[in-house]
């Protein structure tokens, strides 16, 4: 808190933060970026304004495309219908988002292929839910663990029994960790990005 209070922003935009979500689900931070990019150059709308810049796909322009149009993105069928899924749906979950944290995750729990990993950052983007704990995640656990614990290895397990007094602002406790620039002990080589070419069916 040295540095004044964390302020947690929120889209109003489940979709879109729903997207960035599932394109980020079990691969490197560099790659779902990659894979948005490319999605947003191929299916996204010009945004207003004198910049050219092009907005998030939008879900209506995604229900009508099938699995195999998104792997040259490096969106592999898994991901693809997970997403296209949600935009059938997507009605329902902007109409979820305005009722609230609750309503919202209990909308997007019953999707197949969302787990608690892509609820919570999905609910942190849209509606800035300063709970949001993104159980699941490779890297949390360890920050959690080694910032309020010393312990430099965590699990999810470890996490939640740490974060439990911070109940209500646990994802806001995670921030801060990350703010004051705690960081659990490296283990292990850096993996390289695996290249997107791999998916695209017009490279060689």
């Amino acid at each position: 808190w040295r540095r004044g209070p964390l302020r947690i922003g929120a889209t109003g935009r489940l979709f879109d933060a729903l997207l960035v979500a599932v394109l980020g689900q079990k691969v490197q931070t560099t790659l779902a970026e990659q894979s948005l990019r490319r999605l947003t150059d191929r299916f996204g709308e010009p945004a207003p304004g004198p910049i050219e810049l092009r907005a998030f796909p939008a879900a209506t322009a995604m229900t009508s495309l099938a699995y195999f149009q998104l792997h040259p993105a490096g969106v592999e069928r898994r991901r693809a219908d997970v997403l296209l899924g949600a935009a059938r749906v997507a009605a329902r979950l902007e109409e979820g988002g305005e009722l609230g944290v609750d309503v919202a995750e209990r909308r997007l729990r019953s999707l197949p292929g969302i787990g608690p990993w892509t609820v919570a950052v999905t609910l942190r983007a849209a509606l800035g839910d300063p709970d949001a704990v993104p159980v699941g995640d490779a890297h949390i656990p360890h920050l959690v663990s080694w910032g309020l614990a010393g312990e430099p290895r965590g699990t999810d397990e470890r996490m939640l029994e740490l974060l439990e007094p911070y109940r209500g602002h646990r994802g806001r406790a995670i921030a801060l960790l990350g703010r004051a620039g705690v960081t659990a002990p490296k283990h292990g080589p850096r993996l390289a990005p695996l290249p997107l070419e791999r998916f695209d069916r017009r490279s060689g």
